[in-house]
């Protein structure tokens, strides 16, 4: 991460580091950043695709566990199949949110739709978490599922805004989140602006690129705006973007693997129950895990 001049409005640029799942499938990962964790209560952020994944290609993501955050899935291209402990069965496809709410644990998978697996697809999207506070990380788990005809959208000149969480440009998800927060999707060529509706908030070019106080930013790089100042955003034609805002957190947290507290020793326990198989397994996904990784 760098920090650009603070004429540019941009308080720090981090730069996308790129991970490999496994199987060749790559992403590219925002947060956790340094010196700065998350962004209000955004404490991870993916980036994957586009990538053409060939039929027979195997990307499955076999069932795993969080816990103490939620996950949100939104994809530009593709499909994905979700399932959980809950015994929630869900497809998301390009428009869509899937909200997870982790709370004291649950365990998911996030496969191919059958219908997908014999032919050439394309997978693009982006998997967010959100810190839950430390009133709600031990909540029960939950799941909830937004249409993208759900999802309330505007247009801002040449710009059209999907809200996907919290309340953004006048407009408010329905996606039920546990603290003050915003996640929005823009697209098309054009110019706004962006207020300090919240402390602290950071936009990313998925695709395409985007102009801010002189700097031109790429798809890998996010700008954590300034705090306090509004900003004048223009993207180039073709552009796909996300804000992600928020409140800081209510104190730092510890993340390790797919676990997140505020609580060190949480973490302990939630990887000896897993390496111990104490949470529960997924209906009709119970063949298979991703085993506890070596620290």
């Amino acid at each position: 991460m760098t920090t650009p001049d603070p004429s540019t409005g941009i308080r720090h640029l981090y730069q996308a580091h790129e991970h490999d799942l496994g199987g060749g499938f790559v992403v590219r990962r925002l947060l956790p950043g340094h010196p700065q964790q998350g962004v209000g209560p955004f404490i991870f952020f993916d980036h994957f695709g586009p990538t053409t994944i060939a039929a027979g290609q195997n990307v499955d993501v076999r069932p795993h566990p969080h816990i103490g955050l939620a996950t949100v899935t939104y994809l530009f291209e593709g499909a994905m199949l979700h399932r959980d402990h809950l015994g929630t069965v869900q497809r998301i496809e390009p428009g869509a949110v899937n909200w997870m709410l982790a709370g004291r644990g649950i365990v998911h998978s996030e496969r191919v739709p059958d219908d997908l697996r014999s032919r050439p697809w394309t997978s693009h999207g982006l998997q967010l978490w959100v810190a839950l506070p430390q009133a709600h990380e031990d909540d029960a788990p939950g799941f909830h599922h937004a249409a993208a005809g759900d999802l309330p959208e505007t247009t801002l000149g040449a710009v059209h805004v999907r809200v996907l969480l919290g309340r953004a440009f006048g407009l408010a998800s329905p996606v039920p989140v546990l603290s003050p927060l915003a996640y929005a999707h823009w697209h098309e060529a054009g110019g706004w602006r962006l207020e300090p509706d919240y402390t602290e908030r950071a936009i990313y070019p998925a695709r395409g690129a985007i102009h801010l106080g002189g700097i031109t930013l790429q798809t890998g790089q996010m700008a954590l705006l300034a705090p306090g100042q509004t900003a004048e955003v223009q993207a180039d034609a073709g552009t796909e973007a996300v804000l992600i805002a928020g409140e800081p957190l209510d104190g730092p947290r510890f993340i390790h693997w797919n676990f997140a507290s505020s609580r060190r020793e949480r973490i302990e326990q939630a990887r000896a129950d897993w390496a111990a198989e104490r949470f529960p397994t997924i209906p009709g996904d119970e063949r298979e895990r991703i085993p506890l990784p070596v620290r």
